[in-house]
């Protein structure tokens, strides 16, 4: 048997011993009126761990976080370690991407409309995103030592497709959660060929409190800078 033919055989039996592992989010106690009105439990990332041995990753993946109408979308990304995220403004005015929190320390700078700014992401971690100029914009790249993710849609079914046969940790993420809740959520699991249906993840988001936000030099938000990121006594 020839080199390709080996290949061929090992590729399908990976397909082979990989299963499907499908199930649903369910939020608690939230204040957040798209929860309690419109039961958006959307933007929570559940991932598997694998405990056999870690898994190849591609330093190549690109993802992308889009700026429209003053908002980063989507709002939760979950990524790879090793991928790189492009930013692109796609709004009529300014932006400045940055993050000052352990996950990835960044700073894009000021760019115009029509124009991209790209991070790679080489350590997990969480990584909170905010815009320099409008306090209101903020995100999360989840970066994972892991290929295995997926987050949930706005319903709170998530599938997590192709995962390879063996033993894995659960893991969840929720901006909202506290630490102690999420750690509650974690469960070992099985893979096999088979499909596998989760139990229903119930997740509190009692104890949740909003902090405000610095800017990217640590001070407060000023009410003087405009959408170009100009204060107006500099144009005269």
């Amino acid at each position: 048997m020839g080199a390709r033919g080996f290949l061929l055989l090992v590729c399908v039996g990976v397909r082979l011993f990989a299963g499907s592992v499908t199930g649903r989010v369910e939020l608690r106690d939230s204040k957040d009126s798209a929860v309690r009105k419109k039961m958006d439990y959307s933007g929570v990332v559940v991932w598997l761990e694998p405990l056999d041995g870690a898994p190849a990753l591609s330093s190549t993946v690109r993802a992308k976080m889009l700026q429209k109408d003053k908002t980063f979308t989507p709002h939760v990304l979950p990524v790879s370690t090793g991928t790189t995220v492009d930013f692109p403004n796609f709004d009529p005015i300014f932006h400045n991407a940055f993050s000052n929190f352990d996950g990835k320390v960044f700073d894009v700078g000021l760019y115009a409309p029509g124009t991209n700014r790209s991070v790679h992401f080489d350590r997990p971690g969480v990584v909170r995103v905010f815009c320099n100029i409008h306090a209101a914009m903020s995100a999360v790249i989840l970066v994972l030592d892991t290929p295995y993710f997926a987050a949930t849609k706005k319903d709170g079914s998530l599938d997590l497709g192709n995962v390879p046969a063996g033993n894995y940790k659960l893991r969840i993420f929720h901006e909202r959660a506290t630490g102690a809740a999420l750690l509650g959520a974690e469960r070992r699991l099985t893979i096999t060929a088979d499909a596998l249906q989760l139990p229903l993840i119930s997740l509190s988001e009692s104890g949740y409190v909003e902090a405000p936000h610095k800017n990217k030099f640590g001070h407060d938000y000023g009410p003087d800078l405009d959408d170009h990121g100009v204060y107006p006594a500099a144009r005269k």
